[in-house]
């Protein structure tokens, strides 16, 4: 499923003959977990905290937690073109929740765990977020700023509270037919930093994914290469985490590593490297 014919080794030859093939019905959630149905059994995502946790999750498992995720948010009320925000650094639970969010068609906020509480608030309030997604680090920090957020309704746990993540989705079906969305349809909300004002919210339609896929083949030196495995220190709430790391290795079927080890420590970073043998990094300077 590339986009750029690795045959040709000629850049000119290559950017002179391309054209662009984008399908007038697409959906993010489609090409990056429901058609990898037959490499259900291999790694979707590696996760490793700090604290030296690790665990795996499957494409299979991805695809069925997807599944109950979107279930569970359209049993509160999320539908099509709702938006449904994230506050969550590299965890499994941030690409269920972004593939859920496409399947529905409604709109994903990602937003930094880095925010404070105007960056949030501000945020919030102008995309008109009806549900958040978060862990123990942000409930404070919701909690003390929900009267001043009418469109909020539910705040959703992962590892903690009434609503918790897991226990919510295992009490949600493991089966749901993915929206038909046309390529324009909005997918995602991203904002941008605000140094000229306040921030201001881009909106991403499905079709962007097929947008970001030549930069990222050719980076990767014609990305998916036999062992591919992918890692980025970047937030996968930014642009860079997302777009140029997390939904094309997941477009390709590749393992992705979530690292959530808080403030960088090279030394550690270089240990995890080592351990999942990555070969492949979008690193910010």
């Amino acid at each position: 499923m590339r986009l750029i014919d690795s045959a040709i080794g000629d850049f000119d030859r290559l950017a002179s003959g391309f054209r662009w093939q984008v399908p007038s019905r697409l959906n993010i959630a489609q090409l990056c977990c429901d058609r990898h149905r037959d490499r259900a059994d291999q790694i979707a995502i590696y996760y490793e905290n700090a604290g030296g946790v690790r665990k795996t999750l499957s494409y299979g498992q991805l695809i069925r937690h997807s599944n109950q995720c979107a279930n569970m948010l359209r049993g509160l009320g999320v539908g099509p073109g709702d938006r449904v925000a994230m506050i969550l650094p590299q965890r499994m639970e941030t690409a269920i929740a972004h593939m859920a969010c496409y399947k529905i068609g409604a709109v994903a906020v990602p937003l930094s765990i880095l925010f404070g509480e105007d960056a949030l608030s501000y945020r919030l309030g102008d995309s008109g977020a009806g549900v958040v997604i978060t862990d123990a680090s942000r409930l404070d920090l919701l909690q003390g700023m929900r009267d001043r957020l009418p469109d909020l309704r539910e705040v959703i746990g992962c590892d903690f509270g009434d609503m918790e993540f897991w226990r919510l989705l295992s009490r949600s079906a493991d089966e749901f037919e993915t929206a038909s969305t046309a390529a324009d349809t909005p997918a995602l909300l991203i904002y941008t930093s605000g140094t000229t004002g306040p921030p201001k919210g881009a909106l991403i339609p499905h079709r962007a994914m097929y947008g970001n896929l030549t930069g990222f083949e050719m980076s990767q030196n014609l990305f998916p290469q036999p062992g591919d495995l992918f890692w980025t220190p970047a937030d996968w709430a930014w642009t860079g985490g997302l777009w140029d790391a997390l939904l094309p290795t997941l477009y390709f079927g590749r393992p992705i590593l979530a690292y959530e080890g808080g403030k960088f420590d090279p030394e550690q970073v270089a240990r995890v490297l080592a351990r999942y043998r990555v070969r492949n990094a979008f690193i910010p300077p």
